[in-house]
């Protein structure tokens, strides 16, 4: 069976809200139907956010007026600094100065996609407790709303949304019409989501309850109240992969609780562990997590308590992937017991004059730009795994498999796997990509430009002529010019061509 998804955006709802001159650059926009988020940071051009890209809207820096713009088109902000426009499911979120004022805005695009739980549908009707973890942005939200919407137009069962920041069912007293005929209720503010948890049920009767982000230790010991009482849970919680849970003692209480165990010396050489070890305390709340890679691709654990009890144990936990063929048939298969930790490296050839283009994945993107500037490496960081030559992941990332890294392999594009995200994982995998001779040859390039640099500002030179160099290096003395406010421009023919540095037109 082929899976139909439609996605409705009311993107118009959210443009009402900008200022008429990011409106207008938007419409022109090729990617406005992708559109992420608008950024709008005081002094600060405006910004918008697509998949794959950014883009600068407007020349002009935004300015008081354009936020209060804004403000004054929304719902008023609650507690979480987050409001949103009425029959949407548009966020936006501020940020303030000390004193209160506005001096950001983050405008979000809220997208009600239907068809996208088909992947897990089995789990909503088999009316066992479900929980959702993945990375932000990942679709969880998403997910959980069609899940609500599903089991109470579908499964005609009755329920309640616990809604604390209205994004499962937007702004406004009338819910979005994504969430069928599931009932909403509205949270005064974050730290009261636990008592409203429990006065859906005691006062509602539902047969399913949905909460997005339990975060709290509060709110955990309310999830094991209701599940207790019967009720099915489908909620969302912090973390990525149920290890993340088992490391939380916040809301290690959702799988069951962690406790340490002291063995007697025959019970402990029998299990051949230690004397202290650590074991689950309590059956989990939820009885099902669903690892969320993308909407195409999540990993199963169908009994969680087992799952904890194996990982506990220093095993490998058993779960069941699933993912959509390319006719969006659901496929699964069991995970292997066990992958390899060592790095993945898949060397090739580095072209004289070419740049490498790295795409970071679950990699801190700073710390790899840091390092190529560092090492003086003609490196760069790219936002779109096609653009890449080589993409750098970490060993958690690499495991899960997710979409980024399944593109990569189908494509043929190297993958180097970090056994930590730490600098100087990250600085070996530089100098790994490049032979010395280039590394030794690019160093003196630079301290060339480096010492132009101090001569033009220092007002000892007007224009500094540089060494010829490839264009690779040439590309990298003119971003250590354009650094440091000067400007630059390659002068001759190859292989004569080369840099020259100046402070102004004037000396073009």
């Amino acid at each position: 069976m082929t899976v139909q998804r439609m996605i409705t955006d009311d993107l118009e709802g959210l443009l009402t809200a900008l200022p008429p001159r990011i409106v207008e650059a938007l419409r022109r926009h090729p990617q406005q139907h992708e559109l992420l988020e608008v950024v709008l940071d005081l002094g600060r051009a405006p910004e918008a956010r697509f998949p794959d890209s950014e883009a600068v809207l407007d020349e002009l820096e935004v300015t008081p007026e354009d936020l209060d713009y804004v403000a004054a088109r929304i719902s008023a902000f609650g507690d979480d600094n987050r409001a949103g426009i009425e029959r949407t499911l548009h966020r936006i979120s501020a940020i303030r100065n000390r004193h209160g004022r506005i001096v950001g805005l983050t405008c979000r695009v809220g997208r009600a996609v239907y068809g996208t739980i088909r992947i897990i549908q089995d789990l909503v009707e088999s009316g066992k407790s479900v929980l959702l973890l993945g990375r932000p942005g990942v679709g969880k939200t998403t997910m959980l709303r069609e899940m609500a919407r599903v089991s109470a137009d579908d499964l005609k069962k009755r329920v309640i949304i616990v809604d604390t920041s209205n994004e499962i069912a937007g702004d406004g007293d009338i819910p979005h019409p994504a969430i069928g005929h599931a009932r909403r209720m509205q949270v005064p503010t974050p730290t009261m989501q636990h008592a409203v948890m429990i006065e859906a049920v005691e006062n509602h009767m539902p047969q399913v309850i949905v909460i997005d982000e339990i975060g709290t230790e509060l709110e955990a010991v309310a999830a094991r109240t209701i599940a207790e009482r019967g009720v099915q849970l489908v909620a969302t919680a912090h973390g990525n992969i149920l290890n993340n849970l088992i490391m939380n003692p916040t809301l290690s209480d959702l799988i069951g609780g962690i406790q340490t165990v002291t063995l007697g010396d025959e019970e402990a050489k029998r299990r051949g562990t230690q004397k202290s070890i650590l074991e689950r305390k309590a059956p989990p709340t939820f009885e099902v997590l669903v690892e969320i890679q993308d909407w195409e691709r999540v990993t199963v654990h169908h009994d969680v308590g087992e799952a904890v009890d194996t990982i506990l144990r220093g095993k490998t936990a058993a779960a069941e992937v699933r993912w959509l063929d390319a006719e969006g048939n659901v496929v699964t298969e069991e995970a292997p017991a066990a992958q390899r930790d060592e790095r993945e490296v898949r060397r090739f050839p580095l072209k004289e004059g070419k740049v490498i283009r790295v795409y970071p994945f679950g990699v801190n993107r700073e710390r790899l730009e840091d390092a190529a500037r560092e090492l003086r490496m003609p490196l760069e960081s790219v936002s779109n795994v096609t653009e890449a030559n080589v993409v750098l992941t970490s060993k958690s990332y690499f495991r899960s498999k997710p979409k980024k890294v399944r593109e990569a392999e189908a494509s043929g594009t190297p993958i180097y796997v970090l056994r930590s995200n730490t600098p100087p994982q990250i600085r070996q995998f530089v100098k790994s990509l490049f032979p010395r001779e280039k590394t030794d040859a690019v160093s003196a390039a630079l301290k060339e430009a480096e010492s132009a640099v101090e001569q033009v500002e220092s007002g000892g030179e007007d224009i500094v002529d540089l060494s010829p160099q490839s264009s690779y290096i040439r590309r990298l003395q003119h971003l250590l010019a354009e650094r440091h406010s000067l400007t630059s421009r390659s002068e001759g023919k190859e292989p004569a061509r080369h840099v020259r540095i100046f402070r102004d037109a004037r000396h073009a």
